[in-house]
């Protein structure tokens, strides 16, 4: 039963479309064969202009009603009404060409895109060529138009607009309109935002125009004699035009290079004194800009102090009138979570941001009121974990988790071994987020672990939390490694044995199928995390060796380098794909650490540390001895294989290198070295013969040796003020010099360690010789070496040892490095 203010709607918008039809009545319709389809027409300027005046009523009477675009006559009338519009704009009568304009704005404001489909791709021509109208009346709605048009178009029909976008040069249009502007300085200020604004949407969705409109120079002269501008209207266009820009990581790069007062206008633009839509959009350019660690980092030396405290500021803005965030990137907290995600890369803002007590900021996010319930100086275990509880099922910001969870992970997998989170704050803090972190993640391994679940309603975090676990077991933190173990094994004290017995399980059936959807990946992920986090309790070690968790993890490991499972983080994570994210270019090689299959990166790591734990025990069982003789014959080759390639990332390649050490290899691999180690043993060339002290000798050369380890040449080569260059000029290849070295260097060891200089790599088995290595690789400061030899876990975001000889070159050479071959 429709109500009277219905019937009362249906009456004006049937009025309205009969006047309508009058209207278009006045004209005549034409067949263009060229389109198949019919053509309103009409040369009368007054016909025109009842048209325009019916549409534009007709329009007014579906405003306000969202049921009024799926009415049948409105259905009916839009090609009409387009086709009618389009004629009228298209004869460019100066008298009407504002009237109709304005028209086409409300058309598209009121009328679905789909409606118009008929008819958009003339449409977008048809204003496009009037963007460079004198009438400046004419411009501006022509601007909002197409503004409008682009913004709303289906990713189907995106890829049309944007070829007759490029077809009708716009962005050199708009570009150039921009800059009258600035000259003339007599046009409206809306004429600037209009302009500004659509550039920015255009710019959104076509990535190969940002790098030219960043090189005009006389338009970012212009845009930034307005960064002190305090109109916001005017800073949320500039903002946004900067984002699109900054999705080109050259355009990125080209603006923060572009020097400090760039970066002080976005930080000022976050602060609270600006509404809230220039605040987003400063947090979101933000992100554009520190998407690598090498602008991170440049960033921070810049601006990093003011730039967290405007992080932190806008992710302690939670509003009682707003506990729920929607998950929509329209949010600030959103938004400043998305960007407090630069602690992925390791630097001093981490040091900065422990400083401004982020983890008090994380844990107010997480649990409601928690710092008035934790204000006592000492709670039990026991009754933290009871508040803890109570406080997550409140489900406070649930939205963010996913992000808290990330934030979180970084910032314990980047702490120094020395770090103490009680230095800046209430150690209380850290040890909650811990705890939070435990019992989400044991609560979401225990729904995953079954093989049949598929009905989990918080996939949103289950990665996160899952992975932020991970991380703060194996943090290089003495103090919250020990206390997430610590808290896991209390919390799984009950039901770890069959939570454990169910992770090998379901990750044993998921490893062995034929092809995975989204659901199977995400299991396969948090069940791997589940297996690495328990391997690390020393109570389940054994359980772990003598049942089938390395063999289902070796399984897995050699299926992702089969390319039979490949997993983004993304496809797990949906956090991360962001539209920003979506839309950028020219980030080639600028991956993560871990890599873009993160299912192998996972993998290894927890191979790595199966390894590492099952080292520790007294009495190895066959089953782990087995094991591990599989995993060398079905394996090593394939590792080396890694470590040699120019597509792994630099985390594998960690990973490879630290699992090969356990069957005596040691040391980074790679094709380049694999060359130069040719010439080791071979007295071409030779320039330099090192003498122990029984006489034995070997021949070497000094250039090899004085850019992979000098430490191993005479002293008096390697004066400080000599420049690399100089140093390998002194080895001429006239005269074979020799080096004696004291009865401390033990030959077989020398021999071994030159294969390491020649090749990046070496083999042996004694442990004997291993001893001996160290003492040569800690004496000539090979720390890469000495870490693998030693057997001490990678730690995360270091880069990967290259082989490099390019210092050796004068200025006539060229780049001669591994990474670059």
């Amino acid at each position: 039963m429709k109500s009277a203010r219905e019937k009362e709607n249906e009456r004006c918008m049937s009025s309205h479309h009969r006047r309508l039809l009058h209207a278009l009545n006045l004209g005549t319709r034409h067949f263009d064969e060229n389109t198949n389809r019919w053509k309103w027409q009409c040369a009368n300027i007054e016909v025109h202009k009842n048209v325009l005046r019916s549409i534009n009523a007709f329009l007014d009477s579906l405003s306000g009603d969202a049921r009024a675009p799926r009415h049948t006559i409105v259905k009916e009338s839009a090609a009409d009404i387009l086709g009618a519009l389009l004629w009228i704009l298209q004869c460019k009568s100066e008298p009407l060409l504002s009237m109709a304009s304005n028209v086409a704005v409300k058309l598209v404001t009121v009328l679905p895109t789909p409606l118009l489909q008929s008819g958009l791709l003339d449409l977008v021509y048809c204003l496009s060529s009037l963007l460079s109208s004198h009438q400046v009346e004419v411009a501006i709605p022509c601007a909002t138009a197409l503004n409008l048009i682009i913004s709303n178009v289906s990713a189907t029909s995106e890829k049309a607009v944007i070829q007759a976008l490029k077809e009708t040069d716009i962005s050199i249009c708009i570009v150039g309109n921009i800059k009258d502007y600035f000259t003339c300085g007599v046009k409206k200020i809306e004429y600037f935002l209009e302009m500004t604004s659509l550039l920015s949407t255009i710019l959104l969705r076509w990535p190969s125009s940002r790098f030219p409109v960043c090189n005009d120079v006389e338009l970012m002269k212009g845009l930034a004699n307005m960064y002190t501008t305090t109109d916001s209207s005017i800073k949320l266009v500039l903002l946004k035009l900067y984002t699109s820009l900054a999705l080109c990581d050259s355009v990125a790069q080209k603006l923060i290079d572009g020097g400090k007062v760039f970066l002080q206008m976005i930080v000022q633009a976050m602060g609270k004194s600006n509404p809230h839509d220039v605040r987003i959009e400063a947090f979101r350019l933000a992100q554009c800009l520190l998407r690598s660690r090498e602008n991170c980092l440049k960033v921070m030396d810049l601006c990093g102090e003011a730039l967290v405290d405007a992080i932190l500021c806008g992710m302690r803005e939670t509003k009682p009138c707003s506990k729920k965030v929607e998950n929509n990137h329209g949010s600030l907290l959103v938004e400043a979570c998305q960007l407090a995600l630069i602690t992925r890369w390791a630097g001093d803002h981490h040091i900065r941001f422990w400083k401004q007590g982020i983890d008090r900021v994380l844990l107010n996010l997480l649990i409601e009121n928690i710092h008035d319930q934790s204000s006592e100086l000492v709670l039990s275990l026991e009754k933290q974990i009871s508040m803890v509880k109570e406080g997550l099922k409140v489900n406070y910001h649930v939205a963010l988790r996913s992000y808290l969870w990330d934030i979180l992970g970084w910032l314990t997998i980047h702490c120094g071994e020395n770090s103490n989170p009680h230095t800046h704050g209430s150690g209380l803090h850290i040890n909650l987020l811990i705890l939070c972190a435990c019992l989400t993640f044991v609560d979401t391994i225990q729904k995953w672990c079954r093989i049949c679940r598929k009905d989990v309603d918080d996939n949103f975090q289950s990665e996160p939390v899952s992975r932020a676990v991970l991380m703060m077991i194996y943090s290089p933190c003495n103090h919250i490694s020990s206390h997430a173990r610590f808290v896991l094994s209390d919390i799984l004290k009950v039901k770890g044995a069959s939570c454990l017995k169910n992770l090998i399980h379901t990750l044993d059936y998921i490893s062995s199928l034929e092809s995975y959807g989204s659901f199977d990946k995400l299991q396969l992920v948090i069940n791997l995390f589940g297996l690495t986090c328990l391997s690390s309790l020393p109570e389940y070690q054994r359980c772990i060796t003598e049942g089938r968790g390395i063999k289902v993890v070796v399984l897995l490991v050699q299926r992702c380098l089969s390319n039979d499972i490949y997993v983004e983080r993304s496809e797990v994570a949906p956090h991360l794909d962001t539209v920003l994210h979506k839309r950028s270019c020219c980030w080639v090689g600028k991956g993560d650490w871990e890599g873009s299959n993160v299912l192998l990166f996972y993998g290894l790591w927890g191979l790595a540390e199966f390894l590492h734990q099952c080292g520790f025990l007294e009495d190895k069982p066959q089953q782990f001895t087995r094991e591990v003789v599989n995993i060398k014959t079905q394996l090593v080759d394939k590792l080396h294989e890694i470590c040699s390639s120019t597509s792994s990332s630099p985390g594998v390649k960690w990973y490879v290198s630290y699992i090969l050490s356990y069957f005596g290899f040691y040391g980074f691999p790679n094709e380049f070295s694999k060359r130069i180690g040719k010439s080791l043993n071979k007295e071409e060339y030779a320039d330099l013969r090192l003498i122990v002290a029984n006489g034995d000798s070997v021949s070497v050369h000094g250039v090899i040796l004085a850019v992979q380890c000098p430490s191993l040449l005479p002293p008096g080569v390697l004066s400080s003020n000599k420049s690399p260059k100089e140093v390998t000029d002194y080895f001429d290849g006239a005269t074979l010099r020799e080096v004696r070295y004291s009865s401390h260097v033990d030959y077989e060891a020398l021999l071994l360690f030159l294969e390491y200089v020649y090749l990046g790599c070496l083999h042996v088995v004694e442990e004997e010789t291993v001893k001996k290595l160290k003492i040569l690789a800690k004496r000539c400061n090979l720390q890469p070496l000495l870490q693998m030899l030693c057997r001490q876990s990678p730690k995360w975001g270091t880069p990967f040892p290259s082989f490099n000889l390019t210092s050796s070159l004068d200025s006539a050479g060229s780049y001669f490095s591994y990474e670059m071959s």
